[in-house]
């Protein structure tokens, strides 16, 4: 049936309105971004291998963390960097379908592992005595394989929906890459179904999550105010403050993106917006962790000393 419908056969990702200069510019920006995140969560995943020390629940979750920065960067920016060398190039239907599902994927199990991450925390501090017994190692396996499934389902559910439309003009996608509302504004039908599944899904994995991170952190803060030590409280509150800050730029742009006002309009501002969440996000995280943690640091630090 979708041979019938499907009238065209590749897109033409607009990118952004700049010159020929500005384009060579911004691709070396962009690769030189891109080399960084890839080294950064490399590194971050090195180390968490490498070391004994930091075989424990919360580098578990930290890892996978880097592995979905990595292919979250992946899914989006080789394209858009062969779109700033090439604007004429286009992408085939196929490609756009998958790099679309790609991207959603990595979207949504970075926030279901955030929300992970935030729930390890509260154990850790909330009840200290009993971590041990409740983060143990077939639960964390658990945590994060549901993290990911349940990421991959939720985009196949929007890609079994977006496939069946028919395309059939005009094949111009205004973004850098094949992002869901930009595509759906191409479609020759009906997309009202498609855009409330976007909103629906948009509030499932970040709304839900998100009230779920807050309440969570309200429990580890009254348990730090409970500690009589100064010295204690900033110990304490330093080994979720890494995880405040992802969750923070994480959340923060996603929400303004698919939940803020006039959602759906691809306006030149959300387009940067994006471009901040896909590609500077995964750069920027494993920075955090390894600024903000000291364990992270020492650990590099014996590492280059060898």
């Amino acid at each position: 049936m979708r041979g019938n419908q499907t009238f065209v056969s590749e897109f033409l990702l607009l990118g952004f309105p700049i010159g020929p200069r500005t384009q060579m510019l911004l691709f070396g920006f962009f690769s030189l971004f891109y080399i960084f995140t890839l080294l950064g969560n490399g590194v971050i995943l090195g180390l968490v291998w490498l070391e004994s020390r930091l075989h424990t629940p919360m580098y578990s979750f930290l890892s996978h963390l880097a592995i979905v920065d990595i292919a979250y960067a992946c899914s989006t920016v080789p394209q858009m960097l062969v779109n700033l060398l090439n604007p004429a190039d286009p992408i085939s239907f196929t490609g756009c379908m998958t790099q679309t599902f790609l991207f959603l994927s990595f979207a949504h199990t970075e926030c279901l592992l955030l929300v992970v991450m935030s729930y390890d925390r509260y154990v850790a501090i909330c009840q200290p005595l009993r971590y041990s017994a409740i983060m143990t190692r077939r639960v964390c396996i658990t945590l994060a394989v549901s993290s990911w499934t349940l990421g991959v389902f939720l985009s196949l559910v929007h890609l079994i929906l977006l496939i069946p439309l028919p395309f059939c003009g005009p094949h111009k996608v205004n973004h850098f890459f094949c992002e869901i509302i930009a595509v759906l504004k191409l479609a020759c039908a009906d997309t009202h179904i498609n855009e409330i599944m976007v909103l629906a899904g948009a509030v499932f994995v970040l709304v839900g999550p998100l009230s779920s991170i807050v309440i969570s952190y309200i429990h580890i803060i009254c348990a730090i105010l409970k500690i009589q030590s100064r010295d204690g409280r900033q110990k304490t509150f330093s080994t979720c403050s890494s995880h405040l800050c992802v969750v923070g730029l994480f959340y923060g742009t996603a929400i303004i993106m698919y939940i803020g006002p006039q959602n759906g309009n691809p306006k030149e501002q959300k387009k940067y917006l994006l471009l901040f969440h896909s590609l500077f996000n995964p750069m920027l995280n494993p920075l955090i962790y390894s600024l903000r943690n000291k364990e992270v640091k020492g650990t590099l630090r014996r590492m280059l000393m060898k």
